[in-house]
């Protein structure tokens, strides 16, 4: 029980440090590309931490797995230069045994894993793709800076020169679309007001800016003439219902949903979200027999090509849910030759291990 506990503490530490450093790196990265957009004025900073959030279980999904790898091979490998591993070996430990110490843990993480690719991050990557999906419909007056011209998507560009105290209203309005005329004619459209405020319909949800005092031309390529319209009052919507968002990719459906579809996209994310924990026991098992060093070569020894057979390992399992949701590959058949393919690899890294003395 000292020595579970002893090395369960020394894999789990280890693996902590790592994920720690991982996550900082990888949420910085997506930290400092959202912060850009928001400085842009292409999303409120009012919603970074919100999307920073629903980003963690996707980030730990793929951190864990790696960094537990590496936390086994870093941990056990200073056991090994400190002699630790000799000692327990020779006082009745086997190297079955440390195995079955090291499963432990490794289950611990794989149901975190599995928590993450079966729940979290489907529910996450939804509100994440939903949140932005209603900044990219909308014309938010959090978003749009004064005196400065933004692109908000489906080819419209919007000024304003001023808010008044309260940022309720606009004053000094610009706004140019892309649009098509009934007849599927494209034009440009430029509208040019006095002041302008947001406004809902509680009918249907749609948001609409309201401007006042302003005129609108229209002009289509290869015309020579302009349509000249001046109004009071101008509305134009900003903001689609739910209804029109197309968010029904695999990549956001519930995991039930996956196991009741039979659509090949459906069946190759619910793999992909299975084989996340179970990568978790396989890289367990090709740890053990790689993170034997001695003490000239140095406890980062075998780091890299640890490092690149998970890259290899991962690489595969991403293209093989590509080539089954392209159809190319059978769901019966799917990823599991690949888990058992390493599986294996592990097993035969740990008998060659054994018989030439390399464990223990």
């Amino acid at each position: 029980m000292i020595i579970f506990r002893y090395l369960t503490r020394e894999i789990l530490l280890t693996m902590a440090a790592v994920a720690g450093v991982l996550l900082l790196v990888i949420m910085g990265s997506r930290f400092i590309r959202y912060f850009s957009d928001a400085a842009e004025g292409d999303i409120p900073a009012s919603i970074l931490g919100t999307l920073m959030l629903f980003h963690l279980p996707g980030f730990l999904e793929l951190i864990l797995p790696l960094a537990f790898f590496l936390g086994i091979l870093l941990a056990y490998g200073q056991l090994y230069l400190n002699s630790e591993i000799t000692v327990m070996v020779a006082c009745g430990t086997s190297p079955v045994r440390l195995l079955e110490v090291s499963l432990v843990p490794a289950t611990l993480v794989a149901l975190l894993v599995g928590l993450c690719s079966l729940w979290l991050t489907p529910a996450g990557a939804l509100h994440t793709e939903q949140l932005l999906e209603e900044q990219r419909s909308r014309l938010d007056f959090t978003a749009l800076a004064p005196g400065r011209f933004q692109d908000f998507g489906g080819g419209r560009t919007a000024y304003t020169e001023t808010y008044n105290d309260d940022r309720t209203r606009m004053q000094e309005v610009f706004i140019s679309e892309r649009q098509r005329r009934g007849d599927g004619t494209p034009e440009s459209a430029v509208t040019r007001a006095a002041s302008g405020y947001q406004a809902v319909d509680e009918t249907t949800g749609s948001r609409f800016l309201v401007l006042a005092d302003g005129e609108r031309y229209s002009v289509a390529p290869g015309r020579h003439e302009a349509e000249r319209l001046e109004f009071a009052t101008y509305a134009v919507r900003l903001s689609r219902t739910a209804e029109d968002s197309d968010l029904e990719s695999p990549e956001y459906a519930t995991t039930a949903a996956l196991l009741a579809s039979e659509d090949p996209r459906a069946q190759a994310q619910l793999q992909w979200r299975l084989s996340l924990p179970v990568m978790v026991f396989v890289l367990t098992l090709l740890a053990m027999p790689l993170s034997r060093v001695n003490p000239r070569q140095g406890r980062f020894a075998k780091l890299l090509p640890a490092v690149f057979l998970h890259v290899c390992y991962l690489s595969l399992l991403l293209a093989a849910q590509d080539a089954m949701g392209r159809g190319a590959l059978p769901a019966a058949v799917g990823m599991w030759p690949l888990h058992a393919a390493f599986l294996a690899l592990g097993l035969g890294l740990m008998v060659r291990a054994q018989r030439q003395g390399m464990v223990g």
